[in-house]
């Protein structure tokens, strides 16, 4: 089946960009049987297509390279040729572990076009992470980057290897791909919900599970994400993402290609807010989605100073605190825009271009997405899990997951009754937007009043020492649990105890009683591989202390340790 279905439905979104009611109350999900992404829309753009659709930039500076959409065709066709010839077909696995190199961009497209199955993966894996994702995703093939292949060293399975860049004995060397054929002939048609995609969570509260995505639920569901950043073509968009995680399909591929937009990737060893301050200006960048991380590390910088081209700038990854937004929009006279999905979905709920932000809210449903709030008995609620009805045809959303790979017990549990269970909390406001709340099991009660996160950290990094910062609850042997923050702290300014005086004096400020913090602790935060916040870890910390809580770990504080604090 030919494109046509699927740009109607990209045409209508781009028409009504910053026309939400039209969008959401008529768009309509393409219905498509065969349809291959990469062959039927990529390559039908890209067909004598002079412009732009890659940039990549290095950090020492210069114009970088650009890739047209024309040249990003003929590559990837050579590359499917030449994995073709080596063993790779329809159905088969294949561990994608490479850098922002054009050769990632070049796998992707090639291995959609073979029909074969990609199990992104990213650099920062260990030798033993390569081990359990070899096997528990099945992988029969591996593209890797020339400084990540000693990790498969010792590494006894049956395993072809690519290599891309220096040549290794025992690999097939990629870059040989580019002398193969230019012209691809499928063995046959793809059907959309064949698998494409076998992504990792990213284990904030769990072991990861393998996400499997298809055809139709990341190229044809990132229209939703696409129509959230308000991507037009001709942009250029940044996403800083690292390659392996599921944001990096979202914004360094489906949604911008989908656009017919360039995507833009700046290599750096180590992040610098400046250089990327620099190269936004440089580089002209039009849109940008950064994680709130990167994000709370750029308002650190001066940002007026700045004079940058952008457009659209959206945040995802973790909920954004309203005190961030505020300090952009303060530099650059441009408000971020949040947006909610998952691994297991494109962005479900946002900001889109034109529309009111409600400081603190997430957004509201977007095209295509209907949401719904449960209760932990499965009644809908005003404040409860997310959750995406599944009552078939037209009105499953594109973007869902086909559910966890080799995992039929987590695929039932989360579409139970109906529904597909996020396990994300939120609270629906009067005026239909959305407000995080947090993660099912990392929302607790003190004192019997249930306690959000979220709520909490949002208030602490208000404060001027404090970077980031993870609330958990801490074992009380009168009010159950009580809040304690573990924070970082920004450049310049040091732990100690009037430091934790001054931050518990602001959170009696700022918090009402039943919510204040009351225990501190200074320190590094636990992240995934990923850049989130593990609270699972701090939480477990604190669990295991059981009674033994009075004793004080490094760098802790609590309230009653400052006699001068008002009761």
């Amino acid at each position: 089946m030919t494109a046509q279905a699927f740009l109607a439905a990209r045409d209508f979104l781009q028409r009504h960009r910053t026309d939400y009611d039209t969008a959401c109350r008529d768009f309509r999900w393409p219905q498509l049987g065969a349809f291959n992404w990469a062959l039927d829309y990529f390559d039908a753009i890209a067909r004598g297509n002079d412009k732009p659709a890659l940039w990549i930039v290095g950090a020492e500076g210069g114009a970088g390279t650009q890739y047209s959409f024309a040249q990003m065709s003929e590559r990837s066709a050579r590359v499917a040729n030449h994995l073709r010839g080596a063993g790779v077909g329809r159905g088969d696995r294949i561990l994608l572990m490479l850098p922002n190199r054009v050769e990632l961009w070049d796998a992707m497209l090639a291995a959609m076009k073979l029909g074969a199955v990609v199990l992104p993966a990213t650099t920062q894996l260990s030798a033993e992470d390569v081990r359990d994702r070899v096997q528990l995703g099945g992988a029969r093939f591996a593209i890797v980057d020339e400084n990540e292949a000693a990790k498969f060293d010792g590494l006894e399975l049956p395993l072809t290897r690519f290599v891309a860049g220096a040549p290794r004995p025992g690999w097939h060397t990629f870059g040989d791909g580019y002398a193969a054929p230019a012209d691809f002939v499928p063995d046959g048609a793809t059907d959309a919900d064949d698998p494409m995609l076998l992504y990792f969570t990213s284990g904030t509260t769990s072991k990861p599970k393998l996400v499997e995505h298809t055809h139709r639920t990341y190229p044809v569901g990132s229209l939703s994400t696409m129509y959230w950043v308000g991507l037009q073509p001709g942009d250029v968009h940044w996403n800083i993402s690292s390659p392996g995680w599921a944001k990096h399909a979202w914004s360094c591929f489906y949604a911008p290609w989908n656009a017919q937009a360039c995507v833009f990737a700046y290599n750096y060893a180590r992040f610098e807010p400046q250089a990327v301050l620099d190269t936004l200006v440089r580089c002209g960048v039009t849109t940008l989605c950064a994680p709130p991380t990167v994000w709370r590390m750029l308002v650190q910088q001066p940002l007026a100073d700045y004079r940058t081209a952008l457009r659209e700038i959206v945040g995802a990854g973790e909920p954004l605190n309203p005190e961030i937004i505020e300090r952009v929009r303060h530099a650059w006279g441009i408000t971020i825009r949040d947006g909610y999905g998952q691994t297991e979905t494109t962005c479900m709920i946002g900001n889109p271009p034109g529309q009111p932000v409600v400081p603190g809210s997430m957004g509201r449903p977007l095209p295509g997405y209907r949401i719904a709030l449960l209760d932990p008995d499965g009644k809908p609620a005003e404040e409860g899990e997310i959750a995406l009805p599944l009552d078939g045809g037209a009105t499953r959303p594109a973007g869902l997951m086909r559910g966890y790979a080799n995992n039929p017990d987590a695929t039932a549990h989360a579409m139970r009754d109906g529904h597909y269970r996020t396990s994300d909390i939120a609270l629906r406001r009067e005026d239909g937007y959305y407000v995080y709340v947090g993660r099912a099991d990392d929302v607790f009660k003190s004192s019997d009043y249930r306690l959000s996160p979220f709520e909490l950290e949002s208030v602490m990094i208000e404060h001027a020492a404090i970077a980031e910062a993870a609330v958990v609850p801490s074992p009380d042997p009168v009010r159950l649990s009580v809040p304690k923050a573990y924070v970082s702290l920004r450049q310049g300014h040091v732990a100690s105890a009037e430091l934790a005086r001054e931050i518990f004096r602001f959170s009696r400020e700022r918090l009402a009683p039943y919510k204040r913090i009351r225990r501190l602790q200074f320190a590094e935060l636990p992240k995934t591989i990923s850049g989130k916040i593990r609270r699972v870890e701090l939480r477990r910390q604190e669990m295991a202390r059981g009674d033994e809580t009075a004793q004080r770990m490094p760098g802790e504080y609590w309230e009653e340790d400052f006699a001068d604090l008002k009761p």
